[in-house]
Formats: structure tokens, C-alpha cells, sequence
């Protein structure tokens, strides 16, 4: 029989869940708007996605009516927020039972008298993470674009980078790191019973934790944009559905392996097919 206390306690966890449901829904949307809408860009996405294909000849040579940007300070900020609303976008809905699960957990803690920690500290600690990855990416964008391997569309002008950036990630789908990491993710209750730690650095720890882990199970699935297109809508999508496929779906381990044995496969007719 349900106690006033426990019954209590139910209709506040249940309206913290709302709330932070909401939250979360209105995050994923509104960075999924800003990537519509071009991302602070000229052009938006969808006209950037009609310009974006990626190249199929081994030659490493741009074109001559490929245009490239002058990189800028500004610019780059703006390129590493790209990229980071571009991961909130695509990891957040993946992430998101391990926050709810979280949020639970850390009330049934404060209703044992407990300090009450925000579940937005762990979400912070999750997406510095991402945030860190951005200045990565946004770093080899520069890089490969003053190279002439990635054009002003932000995609590669290279079929053998494009073989190896699908070789590269086909391969990290099987190896033992990338599972483990895949496990840590797909299994929020484990994590959250083996890592947990009280306040708000506790939180802010688990949450960059939880951020490492996603950042191995996912980071080389995400270097595929350089292949694909930075700003294709196509591969932003289909790249965040399967993530949410790997992580939530009860064969997702399985379809973990047989898109690694894909990528292989599709790498390595990109590069024999120019040979």
C-alpha cells in the first residue's frame, strides 16, 4: 500500500520528467531549426545539400571552380558552434534516457535527504565533450580545406580520402574499444550504478564520463561528414538515426558490426573502383 510520502514523491518525479522531456525536446529542436536555416551560413541547408556530393575520381586535386573561404577568427568560431549544435542535434536524442534515468535517480537521492543536483549539470559535462570534439573538427576542416581536400560545400574533392575516412570507420565498428563504449551507452543503468558520484562535481564527472564514452562509440561514424557533406542534410540524418538505432534498439550491437562490415566493403570499392 502506497504511503502519502511515496505517493508524493511519484507525482514530483513524474512532473520532473515532464519538464525535463520538454527541456530536451525543445534543444533537439531548435538545433536541428539553426542547422535548417544554414547554421549562421550564407546559403541553408537544403541548398548547401543540392551542392554537395561527394566526389568519386582518386584525384586529390580540387577543381578549378571550387571556391574556398577565407578562414577568419570569426569564422572559425562560427564553425565550431556548427559543429557543436550539429552534435546536439544528432547525439542528445540518443542520450537522452541516460538523463532522464538520471533525473529519476538523483530524486529518490534528494527525498533521502541528499543534495538535489540539476540534471543540466550532467547534460554540461556530456556536451563539453562534444564541444571538445567540435574544436577537433573544425580544426581538420581547416586543415583539409587549405589542403584542397575538402571544398567551400564543406565535402571531400577526394575519392581516396573518402575511401579511407569509410575504411577508418568501418574498421573502429569492430574493435573492442568501440563496443565497450557502445555497451557503457546502451546500458544506462549500469553506468549509472558503477560511476556514480554525489554533488554537482559528481554529476559534472559522470556526465563528461558518459560524454567520453559516446565520444568513442560514436566519433569516427562522425568524421563521416567529411565524406559525405558537413552540411548534408541526407547524412546528418541518416548518421543520427543510426546512432539511435545502434544505441537503442535490442540488436543494435548487431547492426553496430554489419554497418562496420559495410563501410569496409563501400571504402574499399571506392578506392579499387579509381585504381
Amino acid at each position: 500500500m502506497k504511503t502519502p510520502e511515496s505517493t508524493a514523491l511519484e507525482t514530483v518525479v513524474k512532473q520532473d520528467r515532464t519538464i525535463l522531456v520538454a527541456g530536451l525536446l525543445a534543444v533537439i529542436a531548435l538545433s536541428w531549426l539553426w542547422l535548417l536555416l544554414g547554421a549562421g551560413m550564407e546559403m541553408d541547408a537544403f541548398e548547401m545539400t543540392r551542392q554537395s556530393e561527394p566526389v568519386v575520381a582518386l584525384s586529390v586535386m580540387p577543381s578549378p571552380m571550387i571556391q574556398f573561404v577565407e578562414w577568419t577568427f570569426g569564422y572559425a568560431l562560427l564553425m565550431v558552434f556548427m559543429w557543436w549544435v550539429m552534435m546536439v542535434a544528432m547525439m542528445l536524442p540518443s542520450a537522452s534516457p541516460m538523463l532522464l534515468l538520471f533525473a529519476i535517480i538523483n530524486r529518490k537521492q534528494r527525498s533521502r535527504g541528499r543534495p538535489f543536483v540539476p540534471t543540466g549539470v550532467f547534460a554540461a559535462g556530456y556536451l563539453i565533450v562534444w564541444g571538445l570534439f567540435s574544436v577537433i573538427a573544425t580544426l581538420l576542416q581547416w586543415a583539409l580545406e587549405g589542403t584542397g581536400l575538402l571544398s567551400s560545400m564543406m565535402v571531400s574533392t577526394s575519392a581516396l580520402l573518402g575511401g579511407c575516412l569509410l575504411l577508418a570507420a568501418g574498421a573502429w565498428q569492430l574493435t573492442p574499444i568501440k563496443q565497450a563504449c557502445l555497451r557503457h551507452c546502451r546500458s544506462p543503468i549500469a553506468f549509472l550504478s558503477g560511476n556514480w558520484r554525489n554533488g554537482r562535481g559528481g554529476a559534472f564527472l559522470m556526465g563528461v564520463r558518459h560524454g567520453v564514452y559516446c565520444l568513442g562509440c560514436c566519433g569516427f561514424i562522425m568524421g563521416l561528414l567529411f565524406y559525405g557533406g558537413v552540411m548534408n542534410l541526407y547524412w546528418i540524418i541518416g548518421l543520427a538515426v543510426f546512432v539511435l538505432i545502434e544505441k537503442l534498439t535490442p540488436a543494435g550491437h548487431w547492426i553496430s558490426k554489419a554497418v562496420g562490415i559495410g563501410l569496409l566493403g563501400w571504402g574499399g570499392l571506392v578506392i579499387a573502383s579509381n585504381l
